[in-house]
């Protein structure tokens, strides 16, 4: 696939800097990984991750109104629904 487009993204130093150590440590480039993300999002038709809420966030505030027993009972829930996806995905 030819690479005829340019991203730019604009990220603390710092960040950049720790990004491109560890990628390079394991063989590859930032860029790539950019790319990797890429087309994974586009296989999973979203983030290829589960994104969490930091319990410091809105969500963590309003969690003391939530039902304990139902969120003990969900725990999970969606990961392993994700881990069989990709499990019949092969």
């Amino acid at each position: 696939m030819a690479k005829e487009a340019v991203l730019q993204v604009r990220m603390d130093a710092d960040l950049k800097e720790k990004a491109e150590k560890l990628y390079k440590d394991m063989g590859t480039s930032l860029a790539e990984a950019v790319r990797i993300f890429t087309v994974q999002s586009i296989k999973e038709n979203g983030m290829p991750f589960m994104i969490k809420a930091d319990r410091g966030s809105t969500y963590g505030r309003l969690s003391e109104y939530a039902n304990r027993k139902l969120i003990e009972k969900e725990e999970g829930v969606l990961e392993a629904e994700l881990i069989k996806k990709h499990e019949n995905s092969y």
